[in-house]
């Protein structure tokens, strides 16, 4: 097992400089969810050079497929996202965004360039491994309804069926060289609400003669959080925030209306179609009760992610095999959503953090803001550890090691 971990660390040293490159490219080229077609072609040709056949898929989306030894004994699945956020980048370094107002700010850039890694190091493995490999690359993890959703109605967990997904995602706030994990429940469900509270303006002196709808938004700001506090299980986490409110009037106006936006979380499926339907109850009844109309929208945003906890502990296992126990970090649950989730309402699956801060402190900004970036460090331990997971994921692969050790690989 140890030949086997060295070998694929090796190749992964190898190829890092490689995969560095690739994620400076896309880095410097980023594209905004379901426009990434630049970003798919560059996918594609390099796939290509690797001697895989790629195939295009919701759009923008690409997936290929390695096939090793008895392709048809077991396939794994892994996925990369690759679509930018709104965001102009601060950082000063040679592979600067030079796409105005547009950053890979939440890493995904490092996700599609160690996939592009793993499908490297695999193929230099292919006869060498029972099973096939399924590369996914997806297309508008940041934006609804999600790639990841648009993917698996196009038949991308199908023809071949995998028996499990992984995925990884950056995490600054671990160093690289370690990876965060959590069973079960991990990831919220994600809803946005957009409401119209509707009354009757006018002078702000004279509110008798108004129906004064800022009051009544600010009613169901308040009373909506019984919804969390006296409705939800306390021991199921809940979140509802509001975070936009216009009411367009002045100091002496009071608007016609007033007009919110907001969020709601949870991790199960059946309290997340309970709280909307007291959600719209309260929201209407109160506003009605006020003498306003309230008109409320759910957008239903992507279900919470649960990481199987069987497919999880052999994953912790192996990680810790590649990295060693004190690198493998147990997390917790986390209310921020991730359309991976989609895969893993739909197959086992796993989904992992990679850190990506450097040891001296530097690459620490979060996700999602101007100034992120990783310790190419990460580009390295992200391949080298997918392309392990992967690999005792299939089971059965063929080496030099003693028959004791692949036993115990395979059983792992």
């Amino acid at each position: 097992m140890q030949h086997l971990i060295s070998r694929l660390k090796a190749l992964a040293a190898e190829s890092a400089a490689t995969t560095v490159g690739w994620r400076q490219h896309l880095h410097a080229h980023p594209e905004l969810s379901f426009e990434e077609f630049s970003t798919a072609a560059f996918v594609t040709e390099q796939l290509r050079q690797m001697g895989l056949n790629p195939q295009p898929l919701a759009k923008t989306g690409v997936v290929a497929l390695i096939e090793g030894r008895n392709p048809g004994s077991r396939v794994v699945a892994l996925r990369g996202d690759m679509d930018a956020l709104p965001i102009q980048e601060q950082n000063e370094v040679a592979y600067k965004s030079t796409n105005p107002g547009v950053m890979h700010a939440c890493g995904h850039d490092v996700h599609t360039s160690s996939l592009l890694g793993v499908a490297y190091i695999l193929t230099q493995l292919r006869d060498e491994f029972e099973g096939t490999v399924k590369l996914i690359f997806q297309p508008g993890e940041e934006k609804l309804p999600g790639g990841a959703s648009l993917m698996i109605k196009e038949g991308v967990l199908e023809n071949p069926k995998p028996a499990s997904v992984l995925g990884q995602h950056v995490f600054p706030m671990l160093p690289a060289g370690q990876i965060g994990i959590r069973a079960g429940r991990y990831m919220a469900s994600t809803d946005e609400l957009y409401l119209t509270v509707r009354g009757k303006g006018g002078h702000g002196a004279m509110p008798e003669q108004n129906l004064d709808p800022v009051l009544v938004a600010a009613h169901i700001i308040v009373a909506a959080q019984q919804i969390v506090s006296r409705r939800a299980n306390p021991k199921l986490p809940s979140v509802l925030s509001f975070g936009k409110v216009i009411a367009n009037g002045a100091t002496n106006v009071i608007p016609n209306e007033v007009y919110m936006e907001g969020t709601f979380r949870t991790l199960n499926e059946e309290w997340r179609q309970e709280a909307h339907q007291h959600l719209r109850k309260l929201c209407e009844g109160l506003a009605e009760s006020m003498g306003a109309t309230c008109e409320l929208e759910i957008r239903h945003g992507y279900p919470y992610l649960e990481n199987e906890p069987q497919l999880t502990a052999r994953v912790r296992a192996a990680a810790e095999e590649y990295l060693g126990a004190e690198n493998v970090i147990e997390l917790d649950q986390w209310m921020a959503a991730e359309d991976f989730a989609y895969f893993s309402q739909a197959a086992d699956a796993c989904f992992y953090r990679l850190g990506t801060r450097a040891a001296d402190g530097r690459f620490a900004s979060s996700v999602h803001t101007p100034t992120f970036d990783v310790d190419p460090k990460a580009l390295e331990v992200g391949p080298g550890l997918m392309a392990w997971l992967t690999l005792r994921e299939l089971a059965a692969f063929t080496t030099t090691d003693t028959d004791a050790a692949t036993a115990e690989t395979a059983h792992a």
